[in-house]
């Protein structure tokens, strides 16, 4: 299978991150525009989240989510097509884990039920798992 077929949901993802960084931006600016918040303010995150509404700090929350498990994501997929072990196992998983992602994110920045969200977190985390326990045996030769 060519090394495309496991790229493409890696680009879903990054695209996704793209979504949200452009939401994100349009949200946190136009809110503190609202509120008058001097830019300066923002100088520190933890402190301008305060002066924040909640759907705001949401989108800031799942940008920052997108830079932490998906990295992963991202490593484990590259190797996987650098190493040739391209499969329709992976394929699958990562289209999963990348229809997953989308699920999380739309949530968080919606109604951010918490229980939805952490069910879309591990069930994504299971598929990441999967692929990195199948490429684990496959480089440590084991299978």
């Amino acid at each position: 299978m060519e090394a495309i077929a496991i790229l493409q949901p890696v680009f879903v993802v990054a695209l996704l991150t793209v979504v949200i960084t452009f939401r994100m931006y349009i949200t946190r600016v136009s809110t503190m525009k609202k509120l008058r918040i001097h830019p300066q303010k923002a100088q520190d995150t933890s402190h301008l989240k305060a002066l924040l509404p909640d759907e705001v700090n949401r989108v800031a929350n799942n940008y920052n989510h997108l830079f932490e498990q998906p990295t992963l994501f991202y490593v484990v997929c590259l190797a996987i097509a650098l190493l040739g072990h391209v499969d329709s196992f992976f394929v699958i998983c990562a289209w999963l884990y990348a229809g997953l992602r989308i699920a999380h994110s739309i949530v968080q920045v919606t109604v951010d039920f918490v229980l939805a969200r952490f069910s879309l977190f591990v069930l994504s985390w299971l598929v990441l798992a999967a692929m990195i326990i199948k490429e684990s045996l496959a480089v440590f030769t084991l299978i």
